[in-house]
């Protein structure tokens, strides 16, 4: 049997192509009557949980800047890059949730400063900083649990501030 070496695998990063949804699963071979959209159906129609709520956030604000047409790279420092170069945080928030609660939930955004790691070198900078030129905050700000709809537009409220601000006013703000 091979020994890996771990320490030099010399893999470059994956390009990743977006998918349709039509794609099947395979097996032995043949393809299954599983399609790439029925593992979607099953692990993001909650469009309310945290988790997906804010990948939501990160594809509306890059639809609304013309900046969704590549793949997301869930690796990246920042969530958005625009055809400029400039590089978008998205946070978002919501009162309510998925689960049963008995009060709105509080809003919060992190603002903290990372080393930001390169998934195309693998390296960690060695600079602790804000990583995007700008934060979006978006607010799933809708208070009726019975009509949220995450796909209504008319339900979020969304916030703009340059990270400069942040730095001069909130330097060490998580």
């Amino acid at each position: 049997m091979n020994e890996i070496n771990s320490n030099n695998l010399g893999f470059s990063a994956l390009e990743i192509k977006p998918k349709t949804g039509n794609e099947h699963f395979i097996a032995s071979g043949k393809s299954l009557d599983l399609q790439l959209a029925d593992f979607w159906k099953w692990s993001v129609s909650d469009l309310v949980s945290n988790a997906t709520r804010g990948i939501l956030a990160e594809f509306l604000v890059a639809s609304a800047l013309s900046a969704s047409n590549s793949v997301r790279n869930e690796w990246d420092a920042f969530d958005v890059l625009l055809p400029d170069g400039t590089k978008i945080e998205v946070k978002s928030a919501s009162y309510l949730q998925s689960w049963a609660h008995t009060k709105l939930s509080k809003i919060t955004f992190t603002i903290r400063q990372t080393y930001a790691w390169d998934s195309t070198t693998n390296k960690i900078a060695s600079e602790l900083r804000r990583q995007a030129d700008i934060y979006i905050f978006c607010l799933l700000k809708h208070l009726d649990k019975e009509s949220l709809d995450p796909m209504n537009l008319d339900q979020w409220q969304f916030y703009l501030l340059p990270s400069k601000i942040l730095d001069e006013k909130l330097p060490k703000q998580k």
